[in-house]
């Protein structure tokens, strides 16, 4: 496959701002964007976020000391404040600051105090939102980007509005570079959100498919073989989560409703749900937000299968370079196609 030479619209301002040659981020997935992943993005030009949600301080650590050895690119730590038990969260701020990490993803509600203190770190801050009222509280609380999350993304999905509506509101009025997020997997949507004003992509089912990506082999072939209607958004996978947060996930089991009996409202009080799986040496419970990693053992099918509507627009497990050169060439094509200049 011949290289194709980014289009001068591939080179906006927050690639300065990043660190990177290429507007394409990793979307921080728990458990999926670790360090090989977060790697093989950061060396194809990509921005890379290690998916570090409700981990352990030691395994931020090593995820961050294994990234470093593979790269010297800049890259981000996930973290979702409101879904981490508050002693836990402390201290994984505190070792990001002490590991010197040049930015941080941060999602759900707006933490305006820990915004405040990662820039006092000197730390950048990338907010993921999903309206006008949670872009406004990041900005005045000094978020470096913003990523416009739309209802089409996979998931737990913050956006209640399609991805491209979301983001032609927040573009005109936000000081700093607004990042599209959801429904986005191939060139041609990345140039139409550059279109709209955006000056880059996250992207987490396009990066689910790929070689470097932690995830189960079952979930990736149960992706490539979806289309955008076989995603369900729901609100069953709460376990491990602080509140009954709605979802995008591939069909199963779970959203048929077959195990309706043992959801916690069915439950006696106190009984945790049953015990279907193991991964990283830790039980995963029906109804878990965990999703199927790796070295996921057990009832596999049942797990949250996280996929956005994108998930027609994949049909290869490929190299993580691969998806971004292929994402360029797509994209630089499109925008030629636009200006009647072949590429």
């Amino acid at each position: 496959m011949a290289l194709v030479a980014p289009h001068r619209a591939l080179r906006t301002p927050l690639c300065g701002l990043l660190g990177c040659e290429l507007p394409i981020l990793l979307a921080g997935m728990g458990g999926v964007a670790r360090h090989r992943l977060a790697a093989a993005v950061a060396r194809a030009g990509g921005f890379a976020a290690l998916g570090m949600v409700r981990e352990p301080v030691s395994r931020i650590r090593d995820e961050v000391m294994a990234l470093r050895d593979l790269c010297t690119a800049p890259f981000a730590v996930n973290l979702i404040p409101a879904a981490t038990p508050s002693a836990l969260l402390k201290q994984q701020v505190a070792a990001c600051i002490a590991l010197e990490v040049p930015a941080m993803v941060l999602f759900w509600e707006v933490d305006q105090p820990l915004v405040r203190h990662l820039k006092a770190a000197g730390i950048r801050v990338i907010h993921q939102v999903g309206n006008r009222r949670d872009a406004e509280q990041a900005l005045d609380a000094g978020a470096d980007v913003l990523i416009a999350q739309g209802h089409e993304a996979g998931g737990h999905v913050r956006g209640t509005v399609g991805t491209f509506s979301l983001l032609a509101e927040l573009v005109p009025f936000s000081p700093v570079p607004v990042v599209a997020a959801g429904g986005i997997a191939n060139g041609r949507a990345l140039a139409a959100a550059l279109t709209l004003g955006a000056q880059g992509v996250s992207l987490g089912t396009a990066f689910l498919a790929t070689d470097e990506a932690n995830a189960h082999p079952h979930h990736q072939r149960r992706l490539l073989a979806a289309g955008a209607d076989d995603t369900v958004y729901t609100r069953q996978f709460s376990v491990n989560w602080h509140e009954a947060a709605p979802v995008r996930v591939l069909a199963n089991r779970v959203t048929r409703g077959e195990y309706d009996h043992l959801s916690a409202a069915n439950r006696p009080p106190g009984d945790a749900s049953p015990v279907i799986g193991r991964q990283d040496g830790q039980p995963v419970h029906l109804f878990s937000t965990d999703s199927p990693l790796a070295d996921a053992s057990g009832r596999l099918d049942d797990m949250a299968l996280y996929a956005g509507q994108s998930c027609g627009q994949i049909d290869a497990v490929v190299p993580a370079a691969q998806r971004i050169e292929e994402l360029i060439r797509e994209a630089t094509e499109a925008f030629h196609s636009l200006t009647g200049i072949p590429a």
